[in-house]
């Protein structure tokens, strides 16, 4: 690891002048639309060819759209032997044809299955990013040990550039020995789409019939288990001087129970909505007042920095992740994960003072110009891969 990081090192100066072809893999599409687009498209304008591999799904129409080329690889996301070989076959095979000089892989078994196909490829630069270790998730010691054993195996042998977009997976990599010199690189959104924006919220707002002077609280996420969300309609019975927005849709590949159906009988009658997956997320967002994202786990999720450039307070559980966003007291409220009666109180708080919305709302549009500024976090990647 010592010569390569080396070699690396030498080539970064050969990588800056040069054109390069990068492959970047993901799970699934949705993650490719609103996770890796922003940097395929930086790449490309620093003068490199890019392409794509993911699952089949709808979310490539627009990324095609722009011109990228996506190769669709049957990647899943279950346990499924035959399912992951078929997928690694299809890696492996993609990667000799295309011969790309830097491979970017993302999510714990795509980026497992790309890595290792990678290296049986001989693909001269294997770049990887954290989005969150499924060690710590929730789960069976047996899931989670293996999940352990095959991130420490990945990091150790078929990865030369390891990257986190928190500081807390970073140092669960060091401590682990998952790799030696991880880099941190963030998450980010584009501060002029995400912002407050008054003629936004009046049109959202109009649309659904909502009153300018109604409390609404929104959150924006998959509906699965792990966002929280029966603790969240919960803590909302206690709330009742606002409304609760959701954002999202559940995935195809999404397991576990559908938190559609446990929202819907949740008892909250007109003071929840369901809106579904939204293009206009930003418009959305702005037209709320508090957000609030109680996930058991997270990686640094985008929810909360769109949130926060919006410059809307932010109540979140207290966890990895959402801790390094969060400066309780300033930006928002972090309260203890599972904690109802908790959730509750703070939210009740935030709906019934202004001003502190106000004051928290525009602290955290700060730190989040500061620390998410999408542009900045695409130019710190690109530079840690060399293009």
């Amino acid at each position: 690891m010592g010569d390569h990081q080396g070699r690396l090192g030498r080539d970064a100066g050969i990588a800056a002048r040069a054109a390069m072809k990068i492959l970047f893999v993901i799970n699934v599409d949705f993650s490719l639309r609103h996770f890796l687009l922003p940097l395929m498209r930086g790449a490309r304008t620093r003068g490199h060819d890019v392409v794509a591999a993911c699952a089949p799904g709808s979310f490539l129409v627009p990324v095609r759209d722009e011109g990228f080329r996506v190769v669709e690889i049957p990647l899943h996301r279950g346990l499924s032997p035959l399912a992951q070989w078929r997928a690694f076959r299809a890696l492996v095979a993609l990667m000799r044809a295309e011969q790309p000089d830097i491979l970017h892989a993302h999510m714990p078994i795509s980026g497992f299955l790309a890595r290792a196909a990678g290296r049986i490829a001989g693909v001269k630069v294997i770049a990887y990013t954290c989005h969150g270790f499924l060690f710590n998730q929730p789960g069976s010691w047996v899931r989670r040990g293996v999940s352990l054993a095959l991130e420490w195996f990945a990091g150790c042998f078929l990865t030369d550039l390891f990257f986190t977009v928190s500081e807390a997976e970073a140092r669960d990599a060091s401590r682990l020995n998952i790799a030696r010199a991880p880099i941190v690189v963030g998450n980010g959104r584009d501060p002029a789409l995400f912002r407050p924006d008054a003629a936004a919220r009046a049109a959202i707002r109009a649309t659904l019939g909502v009153a300018a002077d109604k409390l609404v609280i929104v959150t924006v996420g998959r509906l699965v288990r792990h966002k929280g969300f029966p603790e969240l309609v919960a803590a909302m019975r206690d709330v009742p001087l606002a409304e609760i927005w959701v954002v999202g849709e559940r995935l195809a590949s999404d397991r576990g129970p559908d938190m559609g159906v446990a929202l819907r009988a949740a008892g909250l009658g007109d003071r929840l909505r369901l809106l579904g997956y939204r293009d206009d997320v930003a418009a959305i967002v702005a037209a709320a007042d508090i957000f609030v994202l109680f996930s058991q786990f997270e990686g640094l999720p985008m929810s909360v920095i769109e949130a926060m450039l919006c410059g809307l307070p932010v109540v979140a559980s207290d966890i990895p992740g959402l801790r390094e966003q969060v400066e309780h007291g300033t930006t928002g409220f972090l309260v203890p994960r599972d904690d109802v009666p908790a959730l509750a109180g703070a939210l009740k708080k935030m709906v019934a003072e202004a001003d502190l919305r106000a004051t928290m709302g525009a602290a955290g549009r700060m730190r989040a110009m500061r620390m998410y500024d999408e542009k900045l976090v695409v130019a710190r990647t690109l530079d840690a891969l060399g293009l």
